[in-house]
């Protein structure tokens, strides 16, 4: 097969619909428009959500809350999932990602004190709670700070 040769599937390429090109085209006259107004006429764009002067939805409806965008992401994970891995890993935010532990958009990772933990286990995360050290130590792992 040489590239001459190619053509598309069938039934992908459609003809152009001309309009304008008279009434017994079934597109002619006023070209789909219907009759005056503001969309017959050339130009006739209104952005999204426009309602020909009435009051947009968008702001008819109440607004609550606050949306603080220089928030921080802080994923919390509880010591009882660190289980997950094995005894004398080292246990950092690239090893919590590859295990589907955590997803890749936030912030930092706090690890909490609520489950067991029964691996040794070296953590570095950004914080830590003090019930979540103890159980990290008590286990006879490290906790790092990063």
């Amino acid at each position: 097969m040489k590239l001459h040769e190619l053509s598309p599937a069938e039934g992908s390429k459609k003809s152009v619909k001309r309009i304008g090109r008279g009434h017994g085209s079934g597109w002619g006259k006023t070209s789909g428009k219907g009759h005056k107004g503001q969309k017959a006429r050339s130009g006739k764009g209104m952005r999204v959500g426009f309602e020909g002067g009435q009051m947009p939805l968008q702001r008819r409806i109440p607004k609550r809350g606050f949306n603080n965008i220089f928030a921080k992401k802080v994923v919390a994970i509880n010591v009882g999932t660190l289980n997950k891995f094995e005894d004398g890993a080292v246990v950092d935010i690239a090893a919590l990602v590859e295990k589907g532990i955590v997803k890749n958009s936030f912030d930092s990772v706090k690890i909490l004190s609520n489950g067991t933990i029964t691996k040794k286990l070296t953590v570095k995360a950004s914080a830590f709670s003090e019930g979540a050290k103890a159980k990290i130590e008590a286990a006879g792992g490290k906790v790092e700070v990063v």
